[in-house]
């Protein structure tokens, strides 16, 4: 069997978008383009790859193994060719994003990356205090990953490609206790921060006494201040971890907003560098920070 990797890509875009019109769109082809491939291609593989109804799109028990294959032989044939297709790009390549954005995967992606584009220097810059929106307008960074507030009062607009959406949570240990009445201990990042920003403008908006009893420029430094029952502070809800829950309604505080971590850009021309290592950005799943723990564990 000679699978024409055009044939692979088409039913990728297809499972992904969920139906034919859109993976059209994305593949910038026909819509009768796309269905003449997908016949091609449950014809070569002699079975039927997806179920077929007016309303709805999914796939068989052969398409949901051929959708895993697919998507490893694509994902070689790009290794191979980053590792040995002499690339013209170079320079420097100025990079920002949270700390909890992709977690273990940032490594494995700028190794990626350096030996796909030996030329290219990478000078990555990661933590939650640092303003990598502000950075990135005043062209400090090519391009950055950043954590928006979604919400009509602080407007994160429609700059940027939505790379994962979630919402801020209150979050304490499930053994976290204050008496009636008292100040209500905070533990934070320091500033800027948007955890910390979404956090005070929220609080300073309620009758709630409260006060900064734990400040640390390290995640794992405000994880083991929550852990160990000394604070409250605000997460994003897939960075919860087991032993932390969601405090919200609890002790006057409210539901915060929704956030979106967004990819965004500098505003002059792109370098053909950091075009590279945006697409291989997009291109990198991010796991939701728990499962993929709780997976390792397994």
């Amino acid at each position: 069997m000679n699978l024409d990797p055009g044939l692979l890509r088409a039913f990728i875009a297809v499972t992904e978008a969920g139906g034919f019109t859109k993976a059209a769109r994305r593949l910038n082809l026909t819509q009768s383009a796309i269905s003449h491939q997908i016949r091609r291609l449950e014809e070569e593989v002699g079975r039927p790859l997806l179920y077929r109804t007016t309303r709805t799109l999914t796939l068989t028990e052969d398409g949901e193994d051929f959708l895993r294959y697919a998507t490893q032989i694509l994902d070689a044939m790009q290794a191979v060719t980053r590792r040995f297709h002499s690339s013209p790009a170079s320079g420097v390549v100025r990079f920002g994003a949270p700390d909890i954005f992709m977690g273990e995967r940032l490594p494995v992606l700028l190794t990626q990356f350096s030996r796909a584009f030996p030329n290219v220097r990478l000078d990555v810059s990661v933590g939650m205090s640092i303003d990598s929106e502000a950075m990135v307008a005043a062209q400090e960074l090519d391009l950055a990953v950043v954590l928006c507030v979604k919400s009509h009062k602080h407007g994160s607009g429609d700059e940027g490609i939505v790379l994962r959406r979630t919402r801020f949570v209150w979050a304490a240990a499930e053994s976290f206790e204050v008496r009636e009445g008292a100040s209500l201990p905070l533990a934070f990042f320091p500033a800027p921060c948007v955890n910390r920003r979404v956090a005070v403008e929220t609080l300073d908006s309620l009758p709630v006494d409260w006060h900064v009893a734990f400040t640390s420029s390290s995640q794992s430094g405000i994880r083991a201040a929550v852990m160990a029952g000394l604070a409250i502070t605000v997460l994003t809800r897939d960075d919860l971890e087991p032993g932390i829950a969601v405090i919200d309604g609890q002790y006057g505080l409210p539901a915060l907003p929704e956030a979106e971590f967004r990819l965004l850009w500098g505003k002059g021309e792109k370098t053909l560098a950091a075009k590279e290592f945006g697409r291989l950005v997009l291109d990198t799943p991010v796991e939701h920070p728990l499962r993929s723990r709780e997976a390792r564990a397994a």
